[in-house]
């Protein structure tokens, strides 16, 4: 078992890194080149820039009961598929129950964004923000340890 972060714009990547450690479980981010990234724990992947790489190489990556923190919902969607966990940078979990009515609000946001050339701000995030993602990441974990890494001795 490992965590995988969707590091280009992810927040929450110091939390990650200390919960991580504390745990010992391995990480990898996957970065574009675009992104300046270093860590000594993580195994850090840079790829090229260029529309979904970037993801695609962290599905690539992803193996069944992993977790893939991202904030993307397609990113999600194809974790949640290859049997992994997938949890948001604001501390929740994508789950089989979920995903296709996000896959679906974001399908409908970006057609009403296209149609109508609006644009809403994303409010900046607070330290409240990352204490709630911390919060869940520890019980997620708490939660969830012994049946994820339960997984591994099934592959």
């Amino acid at each position: 078992m490992k965590i995988l972060v969707d590091a280009d714009g992810c927040p929450v990547k110091d939390i990650i890194l200390k919960i991580a450690k504390k745990y010992h479980i391995k990480v990898v981010m996957v970065k574009n080149i675009c992104h300046e990234l270093h860590d000594d724990y993580a195994e850090i992947i840079t790829v090229d820039q260029g529309r979904d790489v970037a993801d695609i190489t962290l599905i690539n990556h992803t193996e069944k009961g992993d977790i893939v923190i991202t904030q993307d919902y397609g990113v999600a969607a194809m974790a949640l598929a290859k049997n992994a966990h997938a949890i948001h940078q604001n501390g929740w979990a994508y789950t089989d129950e979920n995903i296709d009515e996000l896959l679906m609000k974001r399908h409908m946001g970006q057609e009403i964004r296209r149609k109508h050339k609006k644009y809403t701000k994303i409010p900046k995030r607070t330290k409240e923000d990352d204490l709630q993602f911390e919060r869940f990441l520890i019980h997620y974990l708490d939660e969830n340890i012994l049946k994820i890494r339960g997984h591994q001795d099934e592959i």
